[in-house]
């Protein structure tokens, strides 16, 4: 190969010509380079800390014997490589075109035939890889190239071959917070399921132009991974139900390639293939193998190129510029519009729909109706017995705290390391210490919602009302507070599993409020009729 003198940029390596810098990884330097015959590729010079001893290259060079068994339409192929040069790279096909993050801050997030076209044309690409027996490990919106409305899945170089145990060579185990499954962050050993993590996460931010577990600090994007807390607000369709089974925290949980392949072909890539539920709670084998696994649960594309249903005026077509020199010329991409109404396509294909529905707005406010009517029994408690309902409150808060805590904990433990027979015993012994955690969480809420009490107990008293009264407003105030206040979310989290049932349907919720209200009105009746107990005190604070 031809370079400059040490300390300067090529201008030549190998048999081809270096144009511009495309950009920059952990690995190398992405170039716009021009091989010999006039044909555009992207060439990778590696970093020194990469290719630094005989170990790394060894490794390189098994790298490359595989990335030449990757060959698909929806991948940026392989083409050239010399891990034994004085400067190694690598060579694939290149793709004029913005990256999936660039697109989405330029263009908006994908939608429509568009998104789920997206959606099933990264699928293959990712079956590509693993049919190959290797594993991409950093699908994310950068490492997606969009030829038109085509994404095209690039940059191998953290891909490994599966029965290589060696993944912790510096510059080779990356990966990017928000698009890494969660398992990986535990240590284990990477699978298809963590592939399969990515791809939702990168579906999901074309759909909605943020990333789904949010911005921040790299540890709070991982922890939200790791509690499975993303944002799939505003994807509609079967797409969000399998978008959220795919970024399961489980990697069992997840649905398998085939499944998302099976679902999606006939909606996508190929039409013609029968119809297939979306793949919503489905679980995948542990027993993970490549490239036999795969081989049986992917069926990977013909030399015919797939298209979606007939257009009904429009078609653009996106051809490679890989000549048949290589050994393979990928067909042409054919992209056809379809401009029936997008609420009519794809869902009229015989897909039943499965996806949880979002919740309305009428359910949104039976919710707060019967939170509302709840407060109102806890404000006629407090008007009847203001200092045994706030102490009741208090433990109540304290216990519903330390519950929920527990409750994580153990969860978490699973998620981490699987079941055990004596997880039940394990949360028993360590409720004692989660009761200590709770405690500074139980006097911030406790003391916030009192701020708000007494303040609408002020307003009471500014209005000359009653006592009784103002320790009604207080009390509601006071529910209300402590459902919404900081750090409320431990207090919510088990209430709710009783409150939203009860309110889902009308049938469940009308006796609901019915009930509430008649104990508020019991309590009311009773404080008008023997007055404000002030047990375990001699009467009101400061003798008012």
């Amino acid at each position: 190969m031809t370079t400059q003198p040490a300390g300067e940029s090529p201008t030549r390596v190998g048999d081809y010509t270096l144009m511009t810098r495309l950009g920059e990884g952990g690995m190398g330097i992405v170039h716009l380079a021009r091989a010999d015959d006039g044909r555009r590729v992207a060439l990778k010079v590696l970093r020194p800390h990469v290719v630094g001893d005989e170990e790394a290259r060894q490794r390189l060079a098994r790298e490359v014997d595989t990335l030449t068994l990757v060959r698909s339409p929806w991948i940026a192929e392989f083409l050239d490589a010399d891990p034994w040069a004085d400067v190694p790279y690598v060579v694939t096909r290149y793709v004029p075109g913005l990256s999936l993050h660039d697109y989405v801050v330029h263009e908006g997030p994908v939608d429509g035939r568009d998104l789920l076209w997206l959606a099933g044309c990264l699928a293959e690409g990712i079956a590509a890889v693993h049919h190959a027996g290797v594993l991409h490990r950093d699908i994310k919106p950068s490492n997606v190239l969009m030829e038109g409305r085509t994404p095209i899945l690039i940059d191998f170089g953290l891909a490994r071959v599966t029965d290589d145990p060696r993944l912790t060579q510096t510059g080779w185990l990356l990966g990017t917070p928000g698009y890494l499954a969660p398992e990986i962050l535990y240590g284990d050993d990477p699978t298809a399921a963590a592939d399969i993590y990515a791809w939702a996460a990168t579906v999901a931010y074309a759909a909605t132009g943020r990333p789904p577990f949010g911005r921040g600090p790299s540890m709070a994007i991982m922890d939200r991974a790791r509690r499975g807390e993303h944002d799939l607000e505003g994807i509609e369709g079967p797409l969000a139900a399998v978008l959220d089974a795919a970024l399961d925290p489980d990697a069992l949980a997840r649905p398998s390639l085939g499944e998302l392949l099976a679902w999606l072909r006939p909606l996508t890539t190929q039409p013609s293939a029968p119809s297939a539920p979306p793949p919503v709670n489905t679980r995948v084998d542990d027993d993970f193998t490549l490239p036999v696994a795969l081989a049986n649960d992917v069926a990977l594309p013909g030399p015919a190129a797939p298209t979606l249903p007939p257009p009904a005026a429009a078609t653009r077509v996106f051809t490679s510029d890989l000549p048949p020199s290589q050994g393979y010329a990928p067909p042409q991409l054919v992209a056809q519009w379809d401009q029936q109404p997008w609420e009519q396509q794809p869902w009229d294909l015989g897909v039943p729909l499965t996806a949880p529905p979002k919740v309305s707005l009428a359910e949104r406010l039976r919710r707060a109706v019967a939170i509302g009517c709840g407060g109102l029994v806890l404000g006629g408690a407090t008007a009847l017995a203001p200092y045994v309902t706030l102490v009741a409150v208090v433990v109540g808060v304290w216990l519903l705290r330390t519950g929920s805590l527990a409750a994580t904990a153990g969860a978490d433990r699973r998620v981490l390391r699987g079941t055990r027979w004596y997880d039940g015993p394990q949360v028993a012994f360590s409720t004692p210490w989660h009761s200590v955690r709770a405690i500074t969480g139980t006097v911030v809420l406790v003391l916030w919602s009192l701020g708000l009490a007494l303040a609408a107990a002020l307003l009471c008293y500014a209005a000359a009302l009653d006592g009784a009264t103002t320790l009604f407003a207080g009390g509601t105030a006071l529910g209300i507070a402590l459902w919404s206040g900081p750090g409320a979310t431990r207090l919510r989290s088990p209430l709710s599993t009783v409150v939203y049932p009860l309110a889902g349907t009308w049938r469940r919720w009308v006796p609901t409020c019915v009930v509430l209200l008649f104990v508020a009105g019991v309590l009311g009746l009773t404080v008008s009729t023997t007055g404000v107990n002030w047990l375990p005190g001699g009467g009101p604070p400061f003798g008012i």
